[in-house]
């Protein structure tokens, strides 16, 4: 059985525009029914770390697998890695075809469905947040030619780190980069916020961005919190997972999605405020992983 490290599996994931293409097709398989996706079944093993499953069918494709993560506080404390997690991607007769590490896969699937749905808005972009999904986002960005690229952090150092990893990584980026929040939110049409999740002091006002902006948190409520979601239109990646999470991750409060992004990819983006929650469905990881084992079966 074929096995897949990250090293390995980040030579063989698509590139991010090509990536950008497979995750519109999965934001559409996701809204029309044609896939089928259960919401992520969580365990807790030790206090404030949980694992999830994330299975995903696709029949029409002959797609089946499922991403297991781990999240795992402690680990910090000994140097490891907090979060770790595996793919496993059956054939159509349910026979394992491969399992592969699932950081570098989680990381382009995540910037790649954020790419998807910037063909809702093609105004400037902002990015709140300095970690590895500003990396991964920096480099989705420059393959669609969607800079100027603003981004924004607490730390200075953190966007001197990114502007140097940047600068080898994704060269033709224009980047941008401040610690002034308000400064990064002026002008922006799309804002990505990719902070920690369960912040409670980074939440956006309505009046903070533009009353027709477009929202695509990575974050659950950390940056758009239910005062300014009800204020616009809400959609979610994969809706029936969003409702299963929205009580538990987002906050009872937070207003119901009334749709699919790939509705608003197919029908068009409406007027006002635009929300579109990126949770990231095991769908996307499996329509990659089937990429990466194609790409190594080559």
């Amino acid at each position: 059985m074929l096995h897949l490290s990250d090293d390995q599996v980040r030579t063989l994931l698509p590139a991010p525009a090509r990536a950008v293409e497979l995750m519109h097709e999965t934001l559409l398989a996701l809204a029309d029914g044609s896939a089928s996706v259960t919401p992520k079944s969580q365990v807790v093993h030790e206090e404030g770390g949980f694992a999830n499953a994330m299975p995903a069918t696709w029949p029409e494709r002959g797609l089946l697998g499922i991403k297991w993560v781990t999240i795992t506080p402690s680990n910090l404390e000994q140097g490891q890695e907090m979060i770790d997690g595996l793919m496993v991607l059956s054939g159509p007769d349910g026979s394992t075809r491969a399992t592969m590490d699932a950081a570098e896969l989680t990381a382009l699937r995540t910037a790649a469905v954020t790419g998807a749905s910037l063909a809702l808005d093609d105004r400037p972009v902002t990015f709140l947040g300095t970690g590895v999904q500003a990396r991964s986002h920096a480099r989705v960005i420059e393959a669609l030619g969607r800079g100027p690229l603003t981004v924004w952090g607490r730390r200075a150092e953190a966007l001197e780190e990114l502007t140097a990893w940047c600068a080898e990584h994704t060269p033709t980026l224009d980047l941008r980069t401040t610690t002034d929040r308000t400064e990064a939110l002026t002008g922006a049409g799309v804002v990505i916020s990719g902070l920690p999740i369960g912040l409670t002091d980074t939440a956006l006002s309505p009046g903070d961005v533009a009353p027709d902006a477009t929202l695509l948190p990575l974050d659950y409520a950390s940056v758009v919190a239910a005062e300014i979601a009800r204020t616009g239109t809400l959609v979610a990646d994969d809706p029936e997972q969003f409702e299963a999470l929205r009580p538990v991750k987002l906050g009872e409060d937070y207003p119901r999605a009334t749709g699919a992004t790939g509705d608003l990819l197919r029908q068009g983006r409406p007027e006002g405020l635009v929300i579109a929650q990126n949770l990231g469905s095991g769908l996307g990881d499996v329509v990659l992983a089937d990429a990466v084992v194609r790409a190594a079966e080559a």
